[in-house]
């Protein structure tokens, strides 16, 4: 397939359905407005994915997925892009220029968004897009091995020692994580899977279920991002940027170095890298008491620059 071809692909069958779903979402708030009510329905959709969605799907992958090197390459790629991006937002954001006059909490916000990206609920559409069916893998490995427990031990560092400054706020990472239902999900399928445990009619139910948890999330980022406030703020776009573009172009030099012909697992990971701010990091900032206002611009800001940086970044050859 030609790059127009493959552009115009991921257009329509990627990028469309995702923006309705958005757009969706952000109609839905603004009609409900910006009180009492739309906290609530944010809030009761994000325990919906959380306890049941997004477990499901997790626990269907994991009790049918082999665990191999080659997939285990995809967190650690995407791992190491992450520490990058988070090493060049401290320097901008701490030591230079565009840092100066910014609060602790907005530089923390702005780092921990410039970090992560969403993995998940972006991730997949796109990697099953460019790599069929069953490379949503790619991206729940991913979050079970690198983005869960860094977020929960240096993105908590982070929000609590660089932004906060609040000696009592950090949680009990362990009791936390093991917490998290999608923790117990994933162990659950890879239990099953090596016992031979695995039943397959439950785990096409999971996944049936499981298939909610991206339509739903994406809805709840409408809502999330402000749109009546979002104003471009320099700080935020240059975060925004390093997001989208330094960490996929610095693990496609590694892939380029480490071999000629990069494998469908390191070829995953650029597109995993390239993924907007994940909304867990508007969560941490709420809990952890830093920028919220700066963390939901970056998320709006990261999300729209996607739809023009994944285009560029595929013009260039990293997908395929």
């Amino acid at each position: 397939m030609t790059l127009g071809s493959n552009l115009l692909g991921l257009m329509v069958q990627v990028m469309l359905p995702l923006s309705l779903l958005v757009a969706a979402g952000g109609w839905w708030a603004a009609r409900m407005g910006e009180g009492h009510d739309a906290g609530v329905l944010r809030a009761q959709l994000n325990r919906l994915v959380l306890y049941l969605f997004y477990p499901a799907i997790l626990f269907a992958v994991a009790a049918s997925t082999p665990i191999s090197f080659e997939l285990l390459t995809v967190p650690l790629l995407v791992g190491i892009g992450t520490l990058a991006n988070g090493a060049l937002l401290y320097v901008l954001l701490w030591k230079t220029r565009l840092g100066a006059g910014l609060h602790d909490t907005t530089r923390a916000s702005l780092m921990l968004g410039g970090m992560f990206g969403n993995t998940f609920n972006v991730g997949a559409p796109v990697l099953e897009f460019f790599f069929g069916a069953g490379a949503m893998r790619y991206a729940i490995f991913n979050d079970m091995f690198m983005t869960m427990p860094v977020v929960w031990t240096l993105g908590v560092w982070i929000a609590t020692r660089l932004g906060s400054h609040a000696e009592g706020e950090r949680p009990d990472v362990l009791r936390t994580v093991l917490m998290m239902p999608p923790i117990w999900a994933f162990a659950l399928g890879l239990g099953a899977q090596y016992s031979g445990l695995a039943y397959p009619p439950l785990i096409e139910a999971a996944r049936f279920i499981g298939q909610a948890a991206i339509p739903v999330i994406m809805f709840v980022l409408g809502m999330t991002i402000p749109w009546r406030r979002l104003v471009p703020r320099t700080e935020v776009l240059v975060a925004a940027s390093v997001k989208l573009l330094v960490a996929p172009l610095l693990i496609w030099a590694i892939v380029l170095l480490w071999s000629d012909a990069p494998t469908e697992a390191q070829r995953a990971s650029l597109v995993e890298c390239a993924t907007p701010t994940f909304m867990t990091s508007l969560l941490l900032a709420e809990r952890f008491k830093i920028d919220a206002a700066a963390s939901a611009l970056l998320i709006g800001w990261s999300t729209l620059l996607f739809w023009l940086s994944l285009p560029l970044l595929m013009a260039l050859g990293l997908f395929g």
